[in-house]
């Protein structure tokens, strides 16, 4: 018996995430859309993945293109992100405007971007309501400002560098900084 849907998405607001926006260019069109689900899968390769809305336009866009970006916004971001949601009334093309490059794979990389990952499509599994998309990652790029987080249904930022805690027994070695 699964957990009831209302308490799985009360603990769930208790996480804070980097806030995300995916991008895509190509054959299919250009998009992006802000996204909660992203995070790292392997180094060796790198691969990233990312989890978008199985019936949305920017999950068959992405899944046409064979491309995407995943942008991590500035803390001054959260107008991107809303825009990138679709909120208020966002433009048909929401990248129009947008201080943007293209990266490897040929999907926009923001200009405000904290960090970016150029991917290409590796696989597509459906879980869900959900796409979860695996990239194989061709370029980054990362600064040096602090992310916008998400957490507890509000936009927050996160504040200098954080203090690495070590569990007992743990060497500061397996801790890297």
């Amino acid at each position: 018996m699964s957990v009831a849907r209302a308490a799985f998405l009360g603990a769930m607001r208790r996480v804070a995430h980097s806030v995300t926006v995916a991008t895509t260019d190509g054959p299919a069109g250009r998009h992006g859309a802000t996204v909660s689900s992203f995070c790292s899968v392997s180094a060796d390769p790198p691969l990233v993945l990312v989890c978008l809305r199985a019936e949305s336009r920017i999950a068959a866009t992405v899944r046409a293109n064979g491309a995407f970006c995943v942008n991590v916004l500035h803390e001054t971001g959260a107008p991107l992100a809303e825009r990138f949601a679709g909120r208020p009334d966002a433009a048909a093309d929401r990248l129009d405007g947008i201080d943007a490059a293209r990266g490897a794979g040929g999907a926009p990389v923001l200009a405000d971007a904290v960090a970016a990952f150029s991917c290409r499509v590796a696989e597509v599994t459906c879980a869900g309501t959900h796409l979860v998309v695996v990239g194989e990652v061709l370029a980054v790029a990362a600064g040096e400002a602090a992310p916008l987080l998400y957490v507890d249904g509000d936009y927050a930022a996160a504040r200098g560098r954080p203090h690495v805690l070590s569990a007992p027994g743990v060497a500061d070695a397996d801790h890297p900084r």
